[in-house]
C-alpha cells in the first residue's frame, strides 16, 4: 500500500506534469540575440558546472556551440525543447567540447517536429568526429527505429558534418547566414591543439562573441570589436597551481603535471578582461572556469584584478545563465534553470 507521502507526491506530479511538459521559456524571450550558458565548466569534475556548451538564440533559430558531457540534460533542465535546435557548431575537438554530441543529437532526433538530420559545422576534423559518432550510435539507432516505428525517422537519426576552412590569419569568414543571423569564424590560439575557432554572432544590430579555448588573442580582440557581449574562457593560475601541487604531494605526479600543463593554453580572467577592454566589448562573461570553485569566496580569487581592467559589467558565468540582447538595446541577465520545471 503506498504511503501517504507517496500518494501526495503522485498527486502533485500529476497536477504539475502538464505545465512542465508545456513550458516554453523561449516564447517569453522576444526577438533579439540571446546567449544561454549550458555548461560553464571544464573537464575537471565540478558539481556546479557542466562541460562547455552554449546556446545562441536569434529569433526562432536555436544553435548549439559545442556539446560537452551533460549538455542535453542541462538543456532539458533549462526547459528548452531539443527539437528547436537548428544546428550545432564546434570550436574544436577536445573531449570536453564534444562528449555530449550523441545525446544532444538523440534528444533532437526524437523531438516533435524534427524532420532533418542535425548539421554539425566545424573546422577540418569535424567529418572524422561526426563519422565516429554516427558509427558508435548505429546500433542504438537501429534499436530505436525498430522499437518505435513508424514514429522515428531513420533518415534523420545520423548527424551530418559540414566542414569549413580555418580563416586566414587576421581574417573572419562567414560560416552561416540564415534568417538574419550572420555567424563568422576566426582562429584562436589553443596550441598545441588546432585548429580552434571562435565564433561571432550578429543579429538585428546586436552581437556576441564566443572565444572557444584560447590564450590572450589579438585575433579574438579584432573579431570582437565593439561586440555587445564577449563570452571568454579563463583559468586561475594561482588556484590551478594549488590543485596541481596538492596532487603531486599526494603522489599523483602525472595528474599534477597534467594540471600544470593546462596553464599554457588558456587565458586568465585578467587577460580575458584585457581582451574585452581592448575590443571595446560592452560586457564580459567568463566561462570554462578552471579549476572548480567549491567555495563562494574563491570567485574573487579567480577574478583577481579582472574587474579593474574592464570598464563594463563582468560576470562569472553559471550553468543556465541567459544574456538577452534585444534589438532596441540593453542587456538583461537571468537564469533559465528551474523556470517552469
Amino acid at each position: 500500500m503506498p504511503s501517504l507521502r507517496s500518494r501526495i507526491a503522485l498527486a502533485l506530479i500529476k497536477k504539475k506534469l502538464p505545465e512542465i511538459v508545456a513550458a516554453d521559456p523561449l516564447a517569453e524571450l522576444g526577438d533579439g540575440l540571446h546567449i544561454a550558458i549550458v555548461g560553464s565548466g571544464s573537464p575537471l569534475p565540478d558539481a556546479k558546472r557542466g562541460n562547455p556548451c552554449t546556446l545562441v538564440i536569434a529569433g526562432d533559430k536555436v544553435i548549439v556551440v559545442d556539446a560537452g558531457e551533460g549538455a542535453s540534460e542541462t538543456i532539458n533542465r533549462m526547459g528548452i525543447d531539443a527539437g528547436l535546435i537548428d544546428c550545432l557548431l564546434l570550436t574544436h575537438f577536445h573531449s570536453d567540447h564534444i562528449g555530449g554530441l550523441g545525446s544532444v543529437n538523440l534528444q533532437r532526433w526524437v523531438a516533435e517536429g524534427s524532420d532533418s538530420p542535425m548539421r554539425v559545422l566545424g573546422p577540418p576534423g569535424v567529418e572524422k568526429v561526426i563519422a565516429g559518432y554516427n558509427e558508435a550510435y548505429e546500433l542504438d539507432r537501429g534499436y530505436r527505429v525498430e522499437h518505435h516505428k513508424p514514429d522515428v525517422d531513420p533518415a534523420i537519426g545520423a548527424m551530418v558534418a559540414v566542414e569549413f576552412p580555418v580563416p586566414a590569419a587576421g581574417e573572419s569568414d562567414v560560416v552561416l547566414e540564415e534568417d538574419g543571423l550572420v555567424v563568422t569564424a576566426f582562429e584562436v590560439d589553443h596550441s598545441p591543439v588546432g585548429p580552434v575557432v571562435g565564433f561571432r554572432f550578429d543579429y538585428k544590430g546586436r552581437s556576441a562573441v564566443i572565444s572557444a579555448d584560447t590564450v590572450y588573442s589579438e585575433n579574438l580582440v579584432r573579431a570582437s570589436k565593439n561586440t555587445d557581449l564577449l563570452v571568454h574562457d579563463a583559468l586561475s593560475e594561482e588556484l590551478l597551481m594549488m590543485v596541481s601541487q596538492a596532487q603531486t604531494d599526494a603522489g599523483n605526479k602525472a595528474r599534477g603535471k597534467i594540471l600544470a600543463d593546462v596553464l599554457d593554453y588558456h587565458a586568465t580572467a585578467p587577460q580575458a578582461a584585457d581582451a574585452a577592454q581592448k575590443a571595446g566589448a560592452k560586457a564580459l562573461a567568463i566561462t570554462h572556469i578552471v579549476p572548480p570553485l567549491p567555495l563562494k569566496g574563491l570567485e574573487d580569487v579567480f577574478l583577481a584584478d579582472a574587474p579593474d581592467r574592464f570598464d563594463g559589467p563582468l560576470w562569472l558565468a553559471s550553468d543556465g545563465d541567459l544574456y538577452s540582447l534585444p534589438p532596441a538595446g540593453g542587456l538583461k541577465r537571468s537564469n533559465l534553470i528551474g523556470r517552469g520545471r
